[in-house]
Order: C-alpha cells, then sequence, then structure tokens
C-alpha cells in the first residue's frame, strides 16, 4: 500500500510540498543511487559553538543562532549542524526549528541527516523520519550503519508491516547487514510487524556477541506473547555465558510473570544479588510483579515496601496480585491509598471485583473512575459491560455502548462479544443479533456466544441455524460450541434433536463429550419427562457425574414430581457437596408438592442438625441506571410503602383474570393462608410491583433473580405481562422466561 501522510505539516519550505509519489516506490528506487559525497572536514570550534554545548533552552538557542547570523559564523557548516543536532537530541529541542535550519543549508551532510531522522523518531514522529529518509534518497546522500537504528527505532506496527521489508533490502544491498546495530534495528523492526520468525532467521544469523541483540529479541518473543520461547532463549543465553542486564532481567521476569515460573523468576531475582546489579524502580516493578503473579505476596509486599520510591506501576502490580489471588478487600486498602491511579489501575480493581462476583462494586467503582475524569480503555470497557450482563443493567449497558461510541473506543472481536453477551444475558435478543451482525468479522467465540445467547433465551430453532451457518463459514465447532448447541436443544425441547447432535460431536467433529455435555443430555431427557432414560446416561458415563449431572434429574424430578428418583438423586448430590443446601430445599420442594410432610420435616431437621440456610431469594431490577435489589419480605427499600400497595392492588387485578395462588412449594406445613401470604412477598413479586410504579405503561420489566423462579411467581408474571400489557423478562438461575401477552417463552417448562 502507498505510504502518505501530510507532507506540509512538516515540510512547510521543502520542494516535497508538491511531491506526493508512493513511499515504496522512492525506497526501491535505492540500486540506482549515486555513492555518496566526501566528508566536509572537521572546522575549529568558535565562540558559538562552545555555547550551543552549554545551551538549555531554545530561547538561548535561537539568540545564539542570530549572533552566528550577525556575524556570518552561519556560512560555516558546522554552525548550522550543531543547532540542529540540539534541536534533534535535546529535550527541550524544537524539530520546527531544525527542519527551518536544515532547509537553509545547502548541502547536508549525513551527520545532519541522521540527526535529523533521530529527532523525529526522538518526538514520535516516526512517519516523519521515513519521510526525510527518502528526502535523503533522492537528494543523492547515500545512508551509514548509524541511519537505520535511528530510522526504525520508533517505528509503529503499521509501519513495520509496509515498509519493513523493503528497508531490509536496502540495508542488504547497501552493505550493511552484519553491522551489530543494524542487526539489532531489523530484529526489533520483524517482531514489531509480527514477523517473529523472520526475526528470529535475523537474530540466528547475528553473532550473538551483544547483550542487546538477545534483549531484543527476547523482547520480541514477549511482545506477540511467545513467552516460553523467551524462556528458552534465556536458557540458551546462559549455556552462552552471555552476561545478563538489567534490561534482559525485566523481560525474562515479564515472562515469568505471565508463565507463573515462579522458581525461575527466583532464579533470575538471584542474577541481580550475584551479578550486583544496582535495583532501579523498573526492575523492582518486574520484580513485584512476577511473584504477584505467581502468588508470593508476601514478598511482593516486602520489595514493594523497601522502595526508595514507587510509581503507578508499583502500585497497580500490588493491587492487581491481591485481586488476582480474591483479596479484594485488601487490594482496595492499597488502591485507595494511592497517590495517582491511571486506567490501568483502575481496571485491576475493577477485574478484581468482577472476579468475586460483587457487580455492584464493580458498577460504583466504574462511576468513581468517571468522577475522577479518567478515560477507560476497551478493557475496562468489558469488564464493565460483563458486570450489567451479570446485573440485567441493560440501561447502564446501553449507556456503556453510547460512551464505547462517542470516544472511538477500539471495538474489536473482545469488545463486540462482549457486548453481545451483554444484550443477550439482559433478554434484549434483537440488540445481541444487531451487534452481531454489525462485526467486521466473526470468530468461534463470536459464533458460541450467538448460539448461546439465543438458547437461554428460548431460540432454539434459531440457535441451531446460527449453528449451521457457523458450519458453512467453515468455523469448526469445539466442546464449548457444542455446549451451546445442547442447551438449545434442552430449553426448545428438541430430544431427538438433541441426541444427534450429541452423537454428531464425536463422529462429525471427534469431540468426546465432557461431563458438561452428559449434564445437557441429562436435563434434555429429564425436561422431556424420559427420566428412566436420563438415569440410564448417567449410570453409562464413561466419567463420574458430578453435582451438576445429579442436579439436573433432580430438578426434573421435581417437575414430574417423581419422589423415588429424586431422593437417590439427592443422595448422590449430597455425597460429593454435602453443604449443597440447595438440594435440601428442592428436595423439601418436591415433598411439598407431593404432600409428604413427615419426609419434609425429616430433611429441614437434617438442616438445622448440620447448619444448612436456604439461601434467601434475591431479585435485581434495573430501573433509571440504578440496581435495585430485593428479597422476599423486603421493608427496606425507601418506595416499601407504595411498593406495597401497587401489590394489593395487582392482587385484585390479578385475581379477576383467574390468578389463584399456588402454594404447591411452600414447604412450611402451616396453615394456607400463611402459605399464601408468604409467596405474596416474593422478591420477583416486589420486584415487578417496583417495575410498574418506577416506569411508564408498555416499558419491559427486567428481572434477575439468583434461585429458580417459583410456580407461583411464574404464574403472576404471565398474568402481569397480559393484564398491565407489559413484557416481563425473568432470568433465573437456570434460563430466561420471557412473558408477553400472558405466556412464557419456556412454554412453562423450567
Amino acid at each position: 500500500m502507498p505510504f502518505s501522510i501530510p507532507f506540509k505539516a512538516h515540510f512547510p519550505s521543502s520542494s516535497l510540498t508538491s511531491f506526493h509519489p508512493s513511499l515504496l516506490y522512492k525506497m526501491t528506487s535505492i540500486a540506482t543511487l549515486s555513492p555518496p559525497p566526501p566528508q566536509l572536514p572537521t572546522l575549529p570550534q568558535t565562540l558559538p559553538l562552545s555555547l550551543i554545548k552549554t545551551c538549555k533552552s531554545m530561547a538561548q538557542l535561537k539568540q545564539i543562532h542570530s549572533h552566528s547570523i550577525r556575524t556570518g559564523l552561519v556560512c560555516k557548516p558546522i554552525v548550522p549542524a550543531q543547532i540542529i543536532a540540539f534541536c534533534c537530541k535535546h529535550e527541550a529541542g524544537d524539530m520546527g526549528y531544525a527542519r527551518m535550519v536544515f532547509d537553509a543549508m545547502p548541502e547536508p551532510n549525513i551527520v545532519v541527516w541522521n540527526n535529523m531522522i533521530k529527532g523525529y523518531s526522538r518526538v514520535g514522529c516516526p512517519d516523519s523520519s521515513v519521510l526525510m529518509y527518502c528526502e535523503m534518497l533522492e537528494r543523492g546522500m547515500m545512508p551509514d550503519e548509524y541511519t537505520y537504528p535511528f530510522l526504525l527505532k520508533l517505528f509503529t506496527q503499521d509501519m513495520a508491516e509496509k515498509c519493513g521489508r523493503e528497508l531490509h533490502d536496502h540495508i542488504v544491498k547497501l552493505g550493511f547487514s552484519s553491522n551489530l546495530f543494524v542487526q539489532n534495528a531489523l530484529i526489533h523492526l520483524y517482531s514489531l510487524s509480527g514477523k517473529v520468525s523472520v526475526a528470529r532467521g535475523v537474530f540466528d544469523r547475528s553473532s550473538k556477541s551483544d547483550v542487546v541483540t538477545w534483549n531484543v529479541m527476547i523482547s520480541g518473543y514477549n511482545r506477540s506473547k511467545q513467552f516460553d520461547e523467551s524462556m528458552k532463549l534465556f536458557d540458551e543465553m546462559e549455556r552462552m555465558r552471555v552476561v545478563p542486564s538489567s534490561v534482559t532481567i525485566v523481560s525474562v521476569l515479564s515472562a515469568c510473570s505471565k508463565l507463573k515460573y515462579l522458581n525461575v523468576g527466583k532464579r533470575v531475582h538471584r542474577y541481580i544479588k550475584d551479578l550486583k546489579i544496582e535495583p532501579d524502580r523498573v526492575l523492582e516493578n518486574a520484580l513485584i510483579d512476577m511473584y504477584a503473579a505467581c502468588g508470593e505476596m508476601d514478598v511482593a509486599v516486602g520489595i514493594f515496601d523497601n522502595m526508595k520510591s514507587r510509581d503507578v506501576i508499583s502500585w497497580t502490580a500490588i493491587v492487581a496480585g491481591f485481586t488476582n489471588s480474591g483479596q479484594v478487600d485488601l487490594a482496595r486498602k492499597y488502591f485507595d491509598k494511592m497517590p495517582e491511579r491511571d486506567f490501568v489501575s483502575w481496571t485491576a480493581m475493577i477485574d478484581g471485583y468482577l472476579q468475586v462476583n460483587r457487580f455492584k462494586e464493580v458498577l460504583t467503582l466504574f462511576r468513581e473512575m468517571q468522577a475522577a475524569n479518567i478515560k477507560p480503555d476497551e478493557f475496562t470497557m468489558v469488564s464493565i459491560l460483563t458486570a450489567c450482563a451479570h446485573l440485567g443493567a441493560l440501561e447502564l449497558g446501553e449507556w456503556i455502548k453510547a460512551y464505547i461510541e462517542k470516544n472511538k473506543i477500539k471495538i474489536d472481536s473482545y469488545v463486540g462479544n462482549a457486548l453481545m453477551d451483554m444484550y443477550f444475558n439482559c433478554g434484549n435478543v434483537e440488540k445481541a443479533l444487531g451487534v452481531f451482525n454489525a462485526m467486521p468479522h466473526w470468530d468461534k467465540i463470536s459464533w458460541t456466544a450467538v448460539i448461546f445467547g439465543l438458547a437461554i433465551n428460548g431460540y432454539g430453532e434459531e440457535a441451531l441455524d446460527m449453528f449451521s451457518e457457523m458450519l458453512r463459514a467453515s468455523i469448526t465447532p469445539d466442546e464449548v460450541t457444542y455446549i451451546g448447541v445442547l442447551c438449545a436443544c434442552t430449553h426448545s425441547g428438541m430430544v431427538d434433536k438433541g441426541k444427534k447432535f450429541f452423537a454428531r460431536m464425536t463422529t462429525q467433529h471427534g469431540i468426546e463429550p465432557n461431563v458438561a455435555h452428559y449434564g445437557c443430555i441429562v436435563d434434555l431427557l429429564g425436561r422431556a419427562g424420559h427420566l428412566k432414560e436420563a438415569y440410564q446416561v448417567i449410570k453409562n458415563m464413561p466419567v463420574k457425574p458430578n453435582a451438576i449431572v445429579w442436579g439436573s434429574l433432580l430438578g426434573a424430578c421435581r417437575v414430574h414430581r417423581d419422589e423415588d428418583m429424586a431422593e437417590m438423586a439427592a443422595q448422590k448430590i449430597l455425597e460429593l457437596e454435602p453443604e449443597n443446601g440447595a438440594v435440601y430445599v428442592l428436595l423439601c420442594n418436591i415433598y411439598a408438592a407431593c404432600k409428604k410432610w413427615e419426609k419434609l420435616h425429616e430433611v429441614r431437621k437434617l438442616m438445622m442438625d448440620r447448619g444448612i440456610k436456604k439461601t434467601p431469594g434475591c431479585s435485581l431490577i434495573e430501573m433509571n441506571g440504578s440496581v435495585h435489589e430485593f428479597v422476599a419480605g423486603d421493608q427496606v427499600h425507601p418506595q416499601s410503602k407504595d411498593i406495597y400497595s401497587k401489590l394489593d392492588e395487582m392482587a385484585v387485578d390479578l385475581k379477576f383474570a383467574g390468578y389463584s395462588p399456588d402454594t404447591s412449594e411452600v414447604f412450611l406445613d402451616i396453615g394456607e393462608e400463611e402459605k399464601e401470604s408468604a409467596v405474596y412477598r416474593h422478591s420477583e413479586k416486589l420486584a415487578i410491583a417496583f417495575g410498574l410504579i418506577s416506569s411508564g405503561p408498555g416499558v419491559t420489566i427486567r428481572i434477575v433473580k439468583n434461585l429458580r423462579m417459583c410456580v407461583d411467581c411464574h404464574h403472576v408474571a404471565k398474568l402481569v405481562s397480559k393484564v398491565y400489557n407489559r413484557e416481563v423478562i425473568v432470568r433465573d438461575r437456570t434460563r430466561f422466561h420471557h412473558f408477553r401477552h400472558g405466556s412464557c417463552s419456556c412454554n412453562d417448562f423450567w
């Protein structure tokens, strides 16, 4: 592709202002260039030259420049050359001024050209360095061995991909390919463009005598996330007795951190002492990061405490270390003490809350991040979208999407998949599909996510259609994809199709079913009432069934009220997970539905003896960007009075529509009126009532429930959708329920 940038911005008085040919065309013409002109003789130093060397600012330099013009010294090439050198090398230097002086020189020598190229690299304008290189070729000046290291130093990945090969050709033609500094620059160039194997080829042809060469290659492997190769190269470096530098140690520690190679990291740490390397902040940060990543927080904190000075990287490494080890509250203490925080620090703390499922704190912390005027990146956005997905916070998720678009945050497949997952988990299938269709390309994760999303929302046929599209697109499914396919069959009651897909896993794609796939088949058969067949599948499984597999059978026993098989399944689960309170509750529900009160009391006594407590039902609903939480019988909400008033109104309206309380799952041996009162105050009903009083007519009510939705709440939600003409979407622990016009997407099977 042609390389083009606005010439006028950097070359106001150059002849290039009207010249726009392709960069690659320019560079391929090097073979026709004539030999370089002879070097100008070195002139004796004069007063302006000594002043330039002690110059501290551009203001001083301009005064010296004016003096040299008045005295005529500027006509000596060494004077403008030294002025340009100051502008290009000094931190206070001005490249615009350098260019102005450069344009006034009739025949700048190679040193001046190199300084200009180096100067543009110093100020982060590698494209201008390339244009300067092209102009140098056009004006007949041949590069030397210093040109290319300066030129390639700050190449971007895009530039490396576009013109790296051509520059390498120039280097070979000019005979610089064996120069150590040029070789190092080439290794960096190819690593940057993702051609690590080519970089390794250059490395293998080098003398390997200089530690910098090893450092560049190890860094290249790290950049391409080939950390195992970094470690192998370090081992080879040790065998060749090349003494590592502090740069080597930082790169190797980074690889150890990613691979969690604690023993190698400790060995590298010993190098610091053995080689008597004075640890600087960069090196200490690398040590903290390595020990923290490997779970050695005591050592990491010890290094942190003994640092002479700390920066934001030091603090962030400690915060990330504690979050990764699950010690989120301790991480927060360090986070709150940080003298400054960047977006990486905020994201590390946000991810910590995400890992321990404290989603409300994720959103709270994100609001604090916004208040601190810290701009998030795409990784922060993915974390926030994940929290929104878990909380069913569609409004906030929509705001995040708008924020991403407004701030032009990169929407790659990682962000696109997170957006799609958020919409699916908030029950908005239409917008999830919109995100999917708008993605520039779909990887296996994208296809799997859309299949899963459709499946859990009750769109089984559509999920299978997507699976067929995936196969037609020549994307090979994996074991996770097939779990989504089997879930689609399960939630839509497609027993025969589910069996066929289960068989095709092995015959067509060579995937051996694991315990999750068997769990899906047991769930599929159990939901359809084929309890004996489901039990046979469990008995014949080549792997040991886990609590989830037995739980699928137990759930089916509840629906079909098979008391005997339920007892057997519950016993199997409790052998695996004695503290699983949900099993006791489900067994109590089955006994209550079958009116087996004596057995119900036995289970309740067993729960009390073992200290097992029922997980309280909790429902979340987002309204006006805030997530509200309700538990059964909740009286603490600021609008409790209005909520219960609405509940009373609902009871009257729904009874006219045929509602009669279903207390079959109340396992308390109490009077019917008390049972009705108990189901009346369930968290879903409180959330629905709050949704009705807090939103306008026709607005969809979205609720997330931590437990399986009870039969009575399910019946109420159906009637609410009909009587109040509202769509009600409830995500419980097993699936989505889309209530519309008095019916549910689950077809009353969940």
